[in-house]
């Protein structure tokens, strides 16, 4: 079991994927959306993370207030998994709030913010340039 991890920073408006293995994702199971959790697990001191959503393995997303850790088809009118037109109302296929083993990816954003920034801490190292190359 592991998670991708989308840590998005409200500052600058970027997102950054961190994976979550074995000890990682051990300690993010069982949060619901909504938990808050420690970024020191992701490698990110001093960061607090908001779960916020996120998809199980067949593309689901979470909703919050569905209280299971499956999928299940629940009547929705507007919202997460789906847009209505005016008055119109649809049987959808949606997982519970729990982040379990059929997750895949966990939606989170910061809440408060460690020392580093982010994009230094999981930033793309850029590589130098050859200049003064011909083609």
């Amino acid at each position: 079991m592991d998670y991708k991890i989308v840590v998005s920073d409200q500052k600058t408006g970027k997102s950054y994927q961190v994976e979550a293995k074995d000890e990682k994702a051990k300690k993010i199971r069982g949060s619901k959306v909504g938990d808050k959790i420690d970024g020191g697990t992701l490698g990110l001191q001093g960061y607090k993370l908001e779960i916020t959503g996120g998809s199980d393995k067949g593309g689901f997303p979470m909703k919050r207030g569905l209280h299971a850790s499956n999928t299940q088809k629940i009547l929705l009118g507007n919202g997460v998994g789906y847009k209505a037109k005016k008055g119109e109302r649809a049987r959808v296929r949606v997982h519970g709030e729990v982040v379990g083993d059929q997750i895949v990816q966990v939606n989170t954003r910061v809440i408060e913010y460690g020392g580093k920034p982010l994009d230094e801490l999981l930033g793309k190292k850029e590589e130098p340039t050859k200049e003064g190359k011909s083609e």
